[in-house]
């Protein structure tokens, strides 16, 4: 919020001992009648920054869990953690972005998709460890701000982080100009949330025996995005109004890359009570091998079996313009998988109903063995 200050008007004082004229200050005091270099001519309008969190004000709202404290517009935001809830509450933090994405959504002017992507990469993450998300902060950086088109990329926020269950606690929009084209802008997203610390899921849980369940991406998600615009948009010359036949529905290639990220967070959560899950592994940068790694002890391996699903027809598309091999393909992205959970043998089958009653696509992956903690990916994916 801007402040207004006061200030002595020195050429108003009479002499020593009178009290001097105060005066409101305001940017047009002063004895110079010659207009001033203002911030707005250095390329940034505090108004236009205030008028889209107004626009905003309404989707945050609906974000607020009991906890929130105040409004939007302070210098922090205030959340009160119930500490009678927890035995011994751990915090847990997450942060990221949304990567070079954000390029396909400024080329096709469509900024309402992006914030799902963000919340969907910082929630995720929290809830891997077992933490339920708590509040979300964002940042957004402009070349020039847009109010309508930064309230888009703010709704878009606000949406997933409804649908993860958290606050969205407050944030920060910067205009950059000289920095950043005008119609560019960057998004990243810090969150936190709480577990037992007696129920933090990971590698100290996942034992022989148990059972690899994968739960199906909405696509590309947000990872390997600059390999996608060189071979597609790049060397492959491809429109982003192109229609793809292979993706149904009369889809182009842009709402096909724009397909926000799937946001797992409160069916994991529940799958938690529901079974035994011992682990969660959020397939991002790295792929399938890369992630699901971090979870395994030194003394077991997970065996993933290919043949047990078909990547969506994005992945083959990335795979044939680019000529990419198999195994750079899985180190970049997650192949139709979003998330895996490593579960019990004995409540595989119960975990794999929980999912279908939640409209899940998921289904056993793979299991894990006696090893040294490496991923074994084995068997084929069906093409064609």
């Amino acid at each position: 919020m801007t402040h207004v200050d006061e200030r002595a008007d020195k050429a108003g004082e009479t002499g020593q001992g009178s009290t001097p004229e105060r005066q409101l200050w305001t940017a047009g005091n002063g004895r110079s009648r010659r207009r001033t270099v203002t911030y707005a001519d250095a390329g940034v309008s505090i108004h236009a920054g205030e008028k889209a969190v107004e626009l905003l004000r309404t989707k945050v709202h609906r974000t607020h869990r009991p906890e929130v404290m105040g409004d939007i517009g302070g210098f922090a935001g205030l959340f009160r953690l119930d500490l009678k809830k927890y035995k011994s509450p751990i915090l847990a933090s997450s942060t990221d972005g949304v990567g070079t994405k954000l390029a396909i959504a400024q080329a096709m002017g469509i900024h309402d998709t992006v914030g799902i992507d963000l919340v969907a990469m910082v929630v995720d993450d929290l809830v891997a460890c077992g933490a339920e998300p708590l509040f979300l902060l964002d940042y957004i950086a402009c070349g020039e701000v847009v109010p309508d088109r930064v309230a888009e990329i703010g709704a878009g926020i606000a949406d997933g982080c409804r649908y993860a269950g958290c606050a969205l606690l407050g944030g920060e929009t910067a205009e950059h100009p000289g920095v950043m084209r005008p119609d560019e802008y960057d998004i990243s997203g810090t969150g936190v949330g709480v577990v037992e610390e007696d129920k933090i899921l990971g590698r100290d849980r996942v034992e022989v025996g148990d059972v690899v369940i994968a739960l199906r991406s909405t696509g590309l998600h947000s990872n390997g995005y600059s390999l996608v615009r060189h071979v597609l948009l790049g060397a492959g010359r491809m429109r982003l109004d192109s229609v793809i036949d292979e993706f149904g529905s009369q889809r182009t290639l842009g709402e096909e890359l724009l397909t926000p990220t799937r946001i797992y967070a409160k069916d994991c959560l529940d799958l938690i009570t529901e079974s035994e899950v011992h682990a969660y592994a959020h397939v991002t940068g790295g792929g399938i091998p890369g992630n699901l790694v971090r979870v395994l002890p030194e003394h077991v391996d997970a065996v993933v079996d290919r043949s047990t699903w078909r990547p969506q027809p994005i992945f083959e598309l990335v795979r044939t313009k680019g000529r990419i091999d198999d195994m750079e393909m899985e180190s970049t992205f997650n192949m139709g998988v979003g998330m895996l959970t490593v579960v019990s043998a004995e409540d595989a089958d119960r975990t794999l109903a929980f999912l279908a009653g939640r409209g899940l696509d998921a289904w056993q992956v793979g299991e894990v063995i006696e090893g040294t903690g490496q991923v074994q990916m084995v068997g084929s994916h069906t093409r064609g």
